[in-house]
């Protein structure tokens, strides 16, 4: 007897507990719980961008850079360039350099860090002793114009005047005038190592600008400048995605009603 209303006694705290649980999952399911998950969509606005680097004979001159005297023009420009391109997380970059003749050192591309071990590795004297800026231009422009970006830039660096292109000044300016390309230029050194004149048409062409750099630091602040003139855009959206979680506890009271429901039965 006592076996059976122990029986009775557990089966009605069961019955109780189904009752009060499948209201509570009603009134959780009512209030409709939510769960919420933030994301950004970036479009980035990257650019194709062409570093054009002088590697002639004059560019062994130092006394440059104020804080070491001893290095040369060369070594401050590959410095120079190579926190540019580490700056530059966007873009796709490329490097020209020239004298005697012009070459491309590294196509188009992403990888940053790559780029700066091609950088650090060019050394004088390699393409010639000369100035060929011209024939530099050609290779840069034959490169871009393989590009789909919708920004392309070019930035010009050199200390020196042409005496070796075999393309002529007039072709050249043709050639930047017709293209899409943002032409920079930057002379180095004193204003009498290179031809300003012939830099400002060049630029002037290119619809960009032309500098003109005495020492390290300001030719830091010129690519800096640059940076900022050609920041790529990125467009950045919002969204939430929203999961409705009602139907779990929805599923446990109807669970809980439904048991509820039988065991009281079952009592009779």
């Amino acid at each position: 007897m006592e076996l059976l209303l122990a029986d009775k006694a557990k089966k009605s705290s069961l019955v109780v507990w189904l009752k009060w649980l499948s209201i509570l999952a009603t009134i959780v399911a009512i209030a409709s719980p939510v769960f919420t998950q933030e994301y950004t969509n970036s479009k980035r606005d990257g650019r194709d961008i062409v570093l054009i680097i002088d590697s002639s004979e004059s560019m062994k001159q130092a006394r440059f850079d104020a804080k070491d005297m001893k290095k040369n023009k060369f070594t401050v420009v590959q410095e120079v360039a190579s926190d540019f391109v580490a700056s530059r997380e966007n873009d796709r970059i490329g490097l020209v350099t020239f004298a005697d003749i012009a070459f491309v050192a590294s196509p188009l591309t992403f990888e940053t860090k790559f780029l700066q071990q091609i950088i650090g590795m060019q050394r004088m004297g390699v393409a010639g002793k000369r100035t060929a800026i011209n024939d530099s231009l050609v290779q840069t422009y034959n490169m871009l114009s393989h590009s789909k970006a919708k920004s392309k830039i070019a930035i010009l660096l050199t200390d020196g005047i042409d005496n070796m292109s075999k393309v002529p000044l007039e072709e050249v300016k043709s050639l930047v005038e017709k293209s899409p390309v943002t032409l920079y230029t930057i002379g180095i050194g004193t204003s009498r190592d290179y031809d300003g004149k012939y830099l400002q048409e060049l630029a002037k062409a290119g619809d960009g600008e032309a500098f003109g750099a005495s020492d390290a630091q300001t030719l830091s602040d010129i690519y800096q400048e640059i940076d900022e003139l050609e920041a790529s855009k990125i467009e950045a959206k919002v969204y939430v995605n929203v999961t409705y979680l009602y139907i779990y506890p929805l599923f446990v009271g109807l669970l809980s009603l439904l048991l509820f429901i039988y065991f009281r039965n079952m009592r009779g």
